[in-house]
């Protein structure tokens, strides 16, 4: 990789809004599970693996939505969909819930907490993003 590979602005444009429709996506499935279950007196590590799994769950509906919209058959949208980096959605998954862990002390809603967590959810995989979008010229869309 040349001393410009990272340097491309409409690619860092282009990874950023596709790693923000992700954020959307995983965010929703996450906290939602994480509202539903904090006063469950599940284990904390149970309440997060459940949340994690619900939010790559969430970004591949809304994903598969989005492609629809844009005229794709489903099938296509759906594989598409599936498709997706698991290894964005994961790292996405763990720095929201570490931020929730870190900064609560358990697997807790706190509107105070979403910022800071959407921040770090964004953040983590963003190069990752630029570089597979860069590198290998895969986008969700």
């Amino acid at each position: 990789m040349s001393n410009n590979f990272w340097s491309c602005r409409h690619t860092w444009r282009k990874s950023a809004n596709n790693t923000k429709w992700c954020l959307i996506g995983c965010a929703t499935g996450d906290f939602g599970t994480i509202a539903l279950l904090q006063d469950s007196g599940w284990p904390v590590v149970n309440i997060f693996a459940l949340a994690m799994l619900n939010g790559i769950i969430t970004s591949i509906i809304l994903e598969t939505f989005i492609l629809v919209r844009q005229s794709i058959e489903l099938q296509v949208a759906i594989k598409t969909a599936l498709g997706m980096s698991l290894i964005s959605m994961i790292s996405m998954e763990l720095a929201m819930n570490l931020v929730d862990f870190l900064l609560t002390g358990g697997a807790v809603f706190a509107l105070w907490v979403l910022p800071i967590s959407l921040f770090f959810g964004f953040i983590t995989p963003w190069p990752y993003n630029y570089w597979r979008l860069k590198k290998l010229g895969k986008a969700c869309h």
